[in-house]
């Protein structure tokens, strides 16, 4: 019975990755369901930051809109996307990834944890944390120091994804 909850939770798991997109690709949304979000209210505000019901200036002056930057968040939900994800916090602006093991390196495992600081389109308004750790002889993880450029190249990465959102957008 427990092997059966597992297997559901894996797939389930998989299914919720798979729809938020494919590795690298850029999403496109169709025309309508553009069209329908600008007539009944976005759910990312013209700054960027999320808000709970559509863009109304007044409710975002009283501060009901959510205080992270969107293009951040959804940069940093698609630079991670191929990690499982073991908690997104879009009010609070935290992701948190679960223990991630790669084919090529079966004895090494990553974690991520992204803080979105600010609500505006800022590096400093991103924070990421990289934690790693190996497998000894006896079977036990053991952390480890990750190396120092990887979180640098995560925020970098996020950081990219996020300008090219608003490029996009802002085109459109």
């Amino acid at each position: 019975m427990k092997t059966l909850y597992l297997s559901l939770i894996f797939v389930l798991a998989g299914l919720t990755l798979a729809a938020c997109g494919g590795l690298g690709g850029e999403s496109s949304y169709p025309d309508k369901q553009a069209e329908d979000y600008k007539k009944y209210g976005s759910v990312v505000s013209e700054e960027g930051g999320f808000t709970l019901f559509g863009t109304d200036r007044k409710a975002q002056d009283q501060g009901s809109g959510i205080g992270v930057n969107g293009y951040l968040w959804r940069a940093s939900l698609d630079t991670l996307s191929f990690m499982p994800l073991a908690s997104a916090d879009p009010f609070g602006g935290v992701i948190l990834t679960d223990w991630y093991v790669t084919a090529q390196a079966p004895d090494e495992r990553v974690k991520v944890s992204v803080y979105i600081l600010s609500r505006e389109l800022r590096a400093d308004g991103l924070k990421v944390t990289v934690f790693r750790q190996k497998r000894e002889a006896d079977g036990q993880w053991a952390d480890t120091t990750p190396g120092t450029e990887t979180a640098a190249k995560l925020e970098e990465t996020i950081l990219t994804r996020a300008r090219r959102l608003k490029i996009a957008q802002i085109k459109e």
